[in-house]
């Protein structure tokens, strides 16, 4: 991608409007850091401001509903103040006698964060409060449909920031229009891109020069066991499903259940509010919602209700979820349910066994979505275990509604955050959630201790008694 020099120079002006903010709280001490960050959170979370941003987010972008935006902003933000509570990111880290190592908290510089229409509230007031908890300056980067829920949040950051004596150029924002001659401009002179969003995004931040931080695909399966509770399933599931009309990557977009349980699970899930379409209806919304086999975005994020008339489906009132049987004799491009569909559309896929279950999830994340996360509804150890082991992903979530766990919740140890690594499967450069330690550099003091040197024969000494010293 090239930019142009009108990009280049807007960009610049900003970033040097950053860089003066930052250096004007170089000096600024953890408890001031730590200020900063609580005026971000209240900034989004006070009800009425957040009431605000999700109107606005719906209204702007036509995607999810307000009252799930309202819970989102709410929770992801309070969790990760939680989460970021009494963390050191000034300072000294640590001080190790042993090692005769120092560690020294400094910021990474200026942070460009391309942010999606899907999250447009929470995910910037995520990345900035996780920037300046590291005395980093920070310029959003929203996407079109998103800009004005962003603005809105950045004035009411610049009111915050403006009752603690705070240089506003801290946070910023693209100017409109956004285009992506500005948002590469901004990508290529920033010090650090984080992206979440569209695979385009993603492969722009990570092809513009400098480091960056993306996020893979999301195409989550989760596993029915044998032992599962299906009622606790399909209630977990469906809040998953629903939540925010299925606006989050990690979000189920397939279900594989075990034959053992498989007629069970799907009576408990029709109680929630599922319609199992048959094959004629399963057409007609392939058809509709994926015109030329690609996902037609009058779609994304629409509940259940609008899906079925946009495809001109009749169901029964109070549908929640649309689901289709799905093959695994089809999984790919052939079959487009199998991949991520960011909707209430959820594709069903019955195995015989664990054991089919899981190459059926390995194929589905071998077309689509390697590296995110499983789920896994059950209670057998060894087969959780395997699946840590064995499936291309960073995450195995174990009987909890997915898109609420896999970004943190206050039932699980995860850190809360609205972007997930995706390791070298996901050709991202890290596996955990995005937190405050991305936004940071580390300063090793190196003080010399007293010499150890290993003897050789203790080094080889396994080696040497297994296979000889030839």
């Amino acid at each position: 991608m090239t930019t142009t020099p009108n990009a280049d120079a807007s960009v610049a002006c900003l970033i040097d409007q950053a860089r003066v903010a930052q250096s004007q709280i170089a000096h600024y001490t953890q408890a001031q850091a730590d200020q900063l960050v609580l005026a971000v959170g209240w900034a989004i979370m006070q009800p009425q401001r957040n009431a605000q941003l999700a109107q606005q987010a719906v209204q702007d972008t036509g995607l999810g509903n307000v009252a799930d935006k309202v819970l989102k902003n709410h929770r992801k933000t309070l969790g990760l103040l939680r989460d970021l509570q009494g963390a050191i990111s000034v300072g000294v880290l640590s001080d190790d006698a042993a090692t005769g190592i120092t560690e020294i908290a400094r910021p990474v510089g200026v942070v460009a964060a391309i942010t999606p229409s899907t999250n447009p509230g929470a995910t910037p007031a995520n990345n900035i409060i996780n920037a300046l908890k590291c005395k980093n300056a920070i310029i959003i980067a929203p996407s079109p449909k998103g800009y004005g829920t962003a603005k809105l949040l950045v004035d009411f950051v610049h009111t915050a920031l403006t009752r603690l004596g705070a240089p506003l150029d801290l946070v910023q924002l693209l100017p409109e229009p956004i285009s992506k001659e500005t948002t590469y401009a901004l990508m290529r002179q920033a010090d650090l891109v984080v992206a979440t969003g569209s695979p385009a995004n993603i492969r722009a931040a990570y092809s513009s020069g400098t480091p960056a931080l993306g996020v893979g695909a999301g195409n989550v399966a989760s596993i029915i066991d044998a032992c599962a509770n299906v009622l606790e399933s399909a209630a977990q599931i469906t809040q998953s499903k629903t939540f925010d009309n299925a606006t989050s990557c990690s979000s189920e977009n397939s279900v594989v259940v075990v034959d053992a349980v498989y007629d069970a699970f799907i009576s408990a899930l029709s109680a929630q509010g599922t319609v199992l379409l048959d094959a004629q209806q399963t057409q007609q919304l392939q058809a509709a919602m994926f015109p030329n086999g690609k996902l037609s975005p009058a779609y994304t994020a629409k509940d259940a209700a609008t899906i079925a008339a946009l495809a001109q489906l009749t169901v029964p009132s109070g549908t929640r979820i649309l689901a289709v049987s799905a093959s695994d004799m089809s999984i790919g491009v052939s079959d487009p349910f199998s991949g991520e569909k960011l909707s209430p559309v959820l594709a069903i896929y019955h195995a015989r066994d664990f054991a089919q279950a899981q190459r059926i999830v390995a194929q589905i994340y071998d077309y689509l979505g390697a590296g995110h996360s499983v789920g896994y509804h059950g209670s057998n150890e060894s087969n959780i275990a395997q699946l840590g082991h064995e499936l291309p992903v960073a995450r195995v979530i174990v009987n909890q509604a997915h898109c609420i766990a896999t970004g943190g919740a206050f039932n699980n140890g995860l850190p809360f955050s609205l972007s997930m690594g995706c390791g070298t499967w996901g050709g991202n450069g890290f596996s955990d959630n995005l937190n405050y330690k991305h936004f940071m550099n580390t300063t090793r003091i190196v003080r010399p201790i007293p010499e150890h040197v290993p003897a050789v024969d203790d080094i080889f000494a396994t080696y040497w008694a297994a296979q000889g010293q030839a």
